[in-house]
């Protein structure tokens, strides 16, 4: 009996030892129990210099720690239980990144959104280009595109299109600028008999990783458009000529008849 003893004694104290860490295994688990992060809106666009709210929240009851990590400058905070609202003011990146961090139980998660500033084109105007010479030299119209008011111009493709067809497209990713811009682009386009009656419009489009924002010009229709000034004139005085020249001819005849009468 006395042998068994130790043995009862040693097997109860493992059991109890076993107990207590499979207790402590629980309360482990307990303290990285998961949760969720958001932060909303995940997408916004703002215009050039404007200010967005966004407002991050979670399922977590007792944060430790919330932060906000951003380029873009921080205006004011609002805080409620499980959310706080923080402002970005300026925007002038067209696209920007924006982090918050929430710490619960000794763990870190994170939700991420987006803010891009864009502004579509105020209009899309495509006209001829007067020359002296007149735009129409060598049998080639000369047409430019205005593009105004817009941003980012970088991320801008301008193209021509005649009859539905492109005949012309540049991309304007070289330009970096963070301001509101006016585009011009100058193109002189071969014009022959299939010319006739084709309308011809400007298109702006731009591509802001997969939100696409497109503008277009009123149509322009190539057979009016060497009908200029200076052709105007041109035909006003070959008219006055021949009406000048059928007149002389009339009263020299009106004389003749007059004169055989007498």
């Amino acid at each position: 009996m006395g042998s068994l003893l130790p043995l009862s004694l040693f097997l109860l104290l493992a059991v109890d030892y076993l107990e207590g860490e499979s207790a402590r295994g629980r309360r482990a688990a307990g303290t990285s129990a998961p949760f969720w992060v958001r932060l909303n809106p995940e997408f916004v666009a703002v215009p050039p210099g404007g200010s967005v709210w966004l407002n991050c929240s979670s399922s977590c009851p007792l944060p430790e720690g919330s932060e906000l990590r951003s380029r873009l400058r921080r205006g004011k905070t609002l805080s409620g239980p499980g959310w706080t609202s923080y402002e970005l003011l300026d925007v002038r990146a067209w696209s920007s990144d924006v982090h918050c961090f929430i710490t619960c139980k000794g763990e870190t998660r994170w939700a991420t959104a987006r803010v891009t500033a864009y502004k579509r084109p105020h209009s899309v105007i495509l006209e001829p280009v007067i020359l002296k010479p007149p735009f129409l030299v060598g049998r080639k119209y000369t047409l430019r595109c205005l593009v105004t008011h817009v941003f980012p111009v970088g991320f801008l493709v301008v193209s021509l299109r005649r009859g539905g067809r492109v005949i012309y497209s540049e991309s304007l990713e070289r330009f970096t600028g963070l301001d509101l811009a006016n585009v011009t682009l100058t193109y002189s386009l071969p014009s022959g008999s299939r010319d006739l009656w084709q309308p011809v419009t400007c298109h702006a489009r731009l591509n802001l990783d997969g939100l696409v924002v497109r503008s277009s010009s009123a149509p322009l229709t190539l057979t009016a458009l060497a009908w200029n000034t200076e052709s105007k004139a041109l035909s006003f005085t070959s008219i006055a000529a021949l009406v000048g020249i059928l007149l002389a001819v009339g009263a020299a005849y009106l004389r003749k008849y007059l004169a055989t009468r007498a």
